[in-house]
């Protein structure tokens, strides 16, 4: 769920920290602890009213410290209710968000904490739900395409449609046997192909080739690739 998802009708407002929309929130957690750290796992819409504040806490590093305690453990955004405690968003945490780039969202208060945490799970449910269809139409269209007379050809085709750039079929010495792209992949794509085969193609005698054989290799492309 990205931190731009949120629904128009919860009112919620980013003041603070960057607005970039890739940023993604794993659940919703509410605390009023002054160190919340402890009791984050990561990926956290992060709820607080403010009742942990202390009066005197915009003259000292009260809100650095606070932020850079949810950054530190892995929260990616913080949502601040106004009222009944505090009327605005305290100024220092709105500087020590932008300083920690820490996206922070104003909480109106109409909107309980509970609508907001149940719209992220709504969210994470139907990104969820996305995903698996698109997990289940890539299989059924590959199924489909197994099932031709040219099989590799159109397994390639598909595979290469599904992932967004090019599949390869190498023989057991790395020649390559067929392959398909969606796009035009350049020669460097094609090398770190070339170089996944290698890495996971058995050498030496077959059964200590096969114990010692990765089944799967990665490598950082500007094009997604399978091999």
């Amino acid at each position: 769920v990205g931190v731009g998802g949120a629904r128009e009708d919860l009112g919620l407002r980013q003041i603070a920290g960057p607005t970039d929309p890739d940023t993604v929130i794993h659940w919703a957690h509410t605390s009023e602890m002054p160190d919340p750290y402890p009791y984050l796992l990561g990926g956290e819409l992060l709820l607080t009213a403010g009742v942990h504040i202390p009066e005197a806490a915009g003259s000292g590093t009260y809100f650095a410290d606070y932020v850079s305690r949810i950054v530190e453990a892995g929260g990616v955004a913080l949502g601040f209710g106004v009222a009944p405690v505090h009327d605005t968003v305290p100024r220092a945490l709105v500087a020590a968000c932008d300083h920690y780039d820490l996206p922070l969202l104003e909480v109106p208060p109409p909107t309980p904490f509970s609508r907001v945490a149940r719209a992220v799970w709504q969210l994470m449910a139907q990104a969820r739900l996305a995903e698996l269809r698109r997990v289940t139409e890539a299989q059924q269209s590959l199924a489909a395409a197994a099932s031709r007379p040219d099989p590799i050809p159109s397994v390639l085709r598909q595979l290469a449609q599904r992932v967004g750039g090019r599949a390869v079929l190498y023989g057991p010495d790395g020649t390559e046997i067929a392959a398909a792209e969606r796009g035009t992949t350049g020669a460097a794509t094609r090398e770190s192909l070339a170089g996944l085969a290698r890495v996971v193609r058995p050498t030496g005698t077959p059964s200590a080739a096969t114990a010692a054989t990765p089944t799967s290799a990665t490598t950082p492309s500007p094009t997604p690739s399978s091999a």
